[in-house]
């Protein structure tokens, strides 16, 4: 039998070896809940505004909430590969959440399953996957509700009379663009295979190929008098290439989506007849904010978050519900 006293001293070493494992538990649980919340956003480049204020509006959220914003894009709007080892990046270097406009819709779901089978929260911007169902949740506008305002307003405009339509979309497999492509026939009230519709092309939602892409469908049919652009850089580059070619503001009606400052002055000089304006930067605000109250209460978001659009057009349409240029340029972007 050990002596009373050396009994004494077991019992208070053993106690303050628990005390100090205790602490040491309560230590780095506090240290995790205080951790610096990282953030991932991952657009489908760096040069278009729409992503640019995305970024801003980001940056500017996650430094409100003191999260840390990891940012990377894809070289082009349907480079999916740089999008999919951001992902695989982002969810080593231990992030919350991922907010991503998805480039093809389809190749980025395994990554974005991992990320979500590893803990991550994966929020769409702007951009569904196919199925919506592939990340937690979609902060976006209503695509499709964006083409059918354009394509209300280009049939009311044009007076039911019988037209000449080129539609400039993004690439093949582009979620978004198929809901806009989609959209603007139902507004104007015509299946995709009506043979008012004289060209379908891919201008890239960039200016230049756009511009090329217009130049070719102007050489299949000179007589194009409807023009559909999937965003507001392909409708400038559509311009440079119908004035190229003779045409005036008069001759065309060109619509567009996105609502960016540029786009909606282009509305003011006649250059777009009408915009769909959607909000990126509330998107990239909201989304930011799900991720860090994820992170600090372990409470996902889920399902559609409709973040508005409106159209806006020099020239209102009758029946069709609009907001001035002065609206547009207080609430653009870019």
């Amino acid at each position: 039998m050990r002596p009373r006293r050396e009994r004494v001293w077991l019992f208070l070493a053993v106690a303050l070896v628990g005390a100090t494992t205790v602490m040491a538990v309560a230590s780095a649980g506090t240290a995790s809940k205080h951790a610096t919340i990282k953030v991932g956003l991952i657009t489908k480049d760096v040069t278009n505004p729409f992503f640019v204020k995305m970024k801003q509006g980001a940056t500017a959220a996650a430094s409100k909430a003191g999260a840390q914003l990891i940012y990377a894009a894809g070289k082009s709007s349907s480079d999916n590969a740089s999008q999919i080892a951001a992902i695989e990046n982002m969810t080593t270097a231990g992030v919350k959440g991922i907010l991503i406009t998805v480039a093809d819709g389809k190749a980025e779901n395994p990554a974005i399953a991992k990320a979500r089978k590893a803990g991550v929260l994966v929020i769409a911007l702007d951009t569904p996957t196919v199925p919506k169902t592939a990340t937690d949740a979609l902060f976006a506008t209503n695509n499709l509700n964006a083409g059918i305002l354009i394509g209300k307003y280009a049939r009311a405009v044009t007076k039911g009379n019988t037209v000449t339509i080129a539609m400039l979309d993004e690439h093949a497999g582009s979620s978004v663009g198929a809901l806009r492509h989609n959209g603007f026939l139902q507004g104007f009230g015509i299946k995709g295979s009506d043979s008012q519709i004289a060209c379908v092309a891919n201008g890239q939602g960039q200016v230049a190929p756009s511009q090329t892409a217009m130049e070719n469908c102007l050489q299949k049919n000179p007589d194009i008098d409807v023009v559909y652009t999937i965003n507001e850089p392909s409708a400038a580059g559509a311009w440079t290439a119908l004035k190229s070619a003779g045409k005036s503001q008069s001759d065309v009606t060109v619509v567009s989506v996105d609502g960016g400052c540029a786009g909606v002055r282009n509305v003011k000089a006649g250059i777009i007849d009408a915009t769909s304006q959607q909000y990126p930067l509330l998107m990239a605000s909201r989304g930011v904010a799900a991720v860090v109250h994820y992170a600090k209460t372990g409470k996902k978001v889920s399902g559609y978050t409709d973040t508005g659009v409106n159209l806006i057009a020099k020239v209102p349409a009758p029946g069709v519900p609009s907001k001035s240029v002065a609206y547009g340029l207080a609430h653009c972007w870019g």
